[in-house]
């Protein structure tokens, strides 16, 4: 499979945008496309249809992040609303010191900034409309019978 593509939804009127241009920028948003698709549960959903600004902690700027899914879904407590963002694990928790700084460190250190300053401004957002705000990993989307 490859790293992007554009996905075509068995179930188009569950989609909020155009059906025809759903975009994928990896197989784990890919797959999370095709659970949020194919699962009655799922009411309705996007992908980066919203927009949040953040403060960069490099720049210092006002920048926007594109979440990448908002979803309703029925659970046994109601329709919850949900923002998803699909990450690799390593890229959700913040990089350990280390003796040498190196330039993949750095990049590293730069990432995690970054994608803590969008988490914080999701969450707000988030919070001001009662919505829950979700970080999948490999962790979720995979489990042990996967191959």
């Amino acid at each position: 499979m490859s790293y992007s593509g554009i996905f075509k939804p068995k179930n188009p009127g569950k989609y909020q945008g155009d059906p025809t241009n759903i975009i994928w920028r990896s197989s784990w948003e890919f797959r999370t496309m095709k659970w949020l698709d194919e699962n009655p549960n799922v009411l309705s959903w996007a992908s980066e249809e919203v927009n949040i600004k953040y403060l960069s902690p490099i720049d210092g700027r006002i920048h926007r992040y594109f979440p990448d899914f908002i979803a309703k879904i029925k659970t046994n407590s109601g329709i919850k609303t949900y923002m998803i963002e699909v990450k690799p694990f390593h890229q959700t928790k913040e990089p350990e010191k280390k003796k040498r700084v190196t330039k993949k460190y750095l990049q590293e250190v730069a990432t995690w900034g970054i994608n803590e300053a969008k988490w914080k401004a999701a969450k707000e957002y988030c919070e001001e409309r009662k919505w829950n705000f979700v970080i999948l990993t490999e962790k979720e989307l995979f489990n042990k019978t996967d191959k």
